[in-house]
């Protein structure tokens, strides 16, 4: 039986080392990264592993080696050389202001609030981090400013070390992500940033490396501009498993844990494999790459050894749903988003296009490439995220709460197993109930949003294919016993949908079967804002 202790949330390196936690060896990589270059800017999706990447980084550059013990590291590195390392991290607090707070309250407050926790705006939170370092590095009355007070302590911390400074930025961009919507938050957040980071560029000679993470790259609002000498590494080949874990580094590692894996679920071994692969592999970060698990979901599959949505779970992706709902997105588009590279790597707080920011969230990833065009295709990465980010939209479209979402697709599922299809379009009609006022201008969007979330869901426990043709959509469900053609209208009439049906055969591929065939035409009228009425026809032209 397996002896692994799985860390689950667990990002500091020392931890998982000294108390004997599961680690898949990423020093090779890291050794090639401090080697070749100086400074680096990484994206990637949250519980993806950026912060022990980064915790890695400050045990290496500290010089301890007794860390690195039986990892590549240690044969790699033959001076082991302790830097100055400045690790800021943006990711545990909220930001709900700018500078509100560090106009009323002096620095000596600052120092209370972080033993005792409080709310803090971006400029406390960078400030109270600069008061640590002015502890051990002094201060000077001339620093006045952030950037100013940042620079002070690169030179000092330089200067009294002897050695240049390493500096290691943790979700850099959380504050702007919390402000999307709030262009005049947003905007001071990114002046505040912008001045703090381009400090950098200017104190070069003072500097060993540097690496900031995110999840986005913001790009026409960038904070980067003063710091243009970075490397994105979010898109290159050779650091695409830096972090998550690759299908090699599964099976070097978790061989024989997939085996009991397999015994738990009563599946063979192959089975498993691919379970897991379906679930929480294919992330892929540029084109022609290797897919990337999940490293949060799946070692929360091994732990418990079963599947879950673990990395959902841990996030609600509410300010993506306003994102789509805001700009009027045909959520058919999902399937098959196709954009450039130079969207998929910044986040415009300005444009009319969510697609960047849920890439770089996690919730797409890259399926295809035509090198040609230089055009990037899209697609969900999984079954957890795409069952889960579907799931999660349904109360924000349809006439239900998250709650009962689950219990209702459950419903629909029964309903078409049993052949019941009056019952599962009065559950469909009652999704349309009570359509908000300030959807009716997009009521047609709005239509083809909720049946797409429906029967996406519906298709994860049935089989399901659909195409649309000049925004209709065509729908055929198949179980053990049944088949239902469907074919829906925007104010047209449920007889014509039907004689579509029969007149363009669309059961003609299902009729030498055994199922028990509905053709079932559909009319959604815009006067009711709902399903107006269906006729059913049984059996073959």
């Amino acid at each position: 039986m397996s002896s692994k202790i799985y860390p689950i949330g667990i990002q500091n390196f020392e931890k998982i080392r000294k108390d004997g936690y599961f680690y898949i060896d990423k020093t090779a990589l890291i050794y090639k990264l401090v080697k070749t270059g100086s400074y680096y800017f990484l994206s990637r999706p949250r519980r993806f592993g950026k912060s022990l990447l980064l915790s890695t980084l400050e045990a290496y550059f500290k010089g301890r080696k007794e860390l690195f013990e039986g990892l590549a590291m240690e044969s790699l590195e033959k001076d082991w050389i302790e830097y100055p390392v400045i690790h800021l991290d943006l990711n545990a607090k909220k930001f709900d202001t700018e500078n509100d707070l560090i106009r009323l309250i002096d620095r000596q407050l600052l120092v209370y609030e972080a033993q005792y926790g409080s709310p803090e705006s971006l400029e406390n939170k960078l400030n109270g981090a600069l008061v640590e370092w002015e502890k051990i590095y002094g201060e000077e009355p001339s620093d006045k400013s952030l950037a100013m007070r940042f620079e002070g302590i690169i030179r000092r911390a330089c200067q009294q070390e002897g050695q240049s400074v390493v500096i290691l930025v943790d979700e850099y961009d959380k504050p702007m992500l919390q402000a999307i919507g709030d262009d005049v938050l947003q905007k001071s957040f990114r002046n505040t940033l912008k001045a703090f980071y381009g400090v950098m560029k200017s104190m070069d000679g003072y500097i060993k490396f540097a690496m900031l993470t995110g999840v986005t790259k913001f790009g026409k609002v960038s904070v980067f501009s003063d710091l243009n000498n970075l490397n994105d590494i979010s898109m290159w080949n050779q650091y695409i498993d830096i972090c998550g874990v690759s299908d090699q580094e599964l099976h070097d590692n978790l061989e024989v844990e997939l085996s009991e894996f397999a015994d738990a679920r009563g599946m063979t071994y192959n089975e498993i494999c691919v379970a897991l692969r379906e679930y929480y592999d294919g992330y892929h970060f540029t084109h022609n790459s290797i897919g990337m698990y999940n490293p949060f979901s799946l070692l929360n599959a091994f732990l418990r050894n079963e599947f879950g949505s673990y990395w959902f779970e841990t996030g609600t992706p509410t300010y993506l749903v306003e994102l789509l709902k805001k700009h009027h997105y045909d959520l058919q588009r999902m399937a098959h988003e196709e954009t450039s590279a130079e969207v998929l790597n910044s986040v415009d707080s300005t444009s009319d296009n969510p697609i960047p920011v849920i890439y770089q969230s996690g919730y797409l990833t890259i399926k295809g490439y035509d090198e040609r065009f230089g055009i990037y295709r899209l697609g969900f990465p999984n079954r957890e995220v795409e069952e889960g980010f579907v799931k999660f939209l349904l109360p924000f479209y349809a006439n239900t709460n998250a709650v009962e979402s689950s219990f209702e697709i459950q419903k629909f599922v029964r309903e078409i197993e049993a052949g019941d299809y009056d019952s599962f379009f009065r559950r469909l009609q009652s999704f349309f109930a009570d359509t908000p006022y300030e959807l009716i201008r997009d009521l047609e969007l709005h239509y083809q949003n909720v049946l797409f979330i429906v029967f996406k869901l519906i298709g994860f426990y049935v089989k399901a294919e659909y195409h649309t043709s000049e925004g209709r959509i065509d729908l055929v469900l198949q179980t053990d016993k049944f088949v239902y053609i469907m074919e829906f209208k925007l104010d047209g009439t449920a007889e014509e949908a039907l004689l579509q049906i029969n007149e363009k055969h669309y059961a003609q591929p299902f009729e030498s079967n055994d199922w028990e065939l509905f053709k079932i035409g559909v009319n959604f009228s815009a006067k009711t804002r709902n399903i107006e009425k269906w006729v059913v026809e049984k059996g073959g032209n």
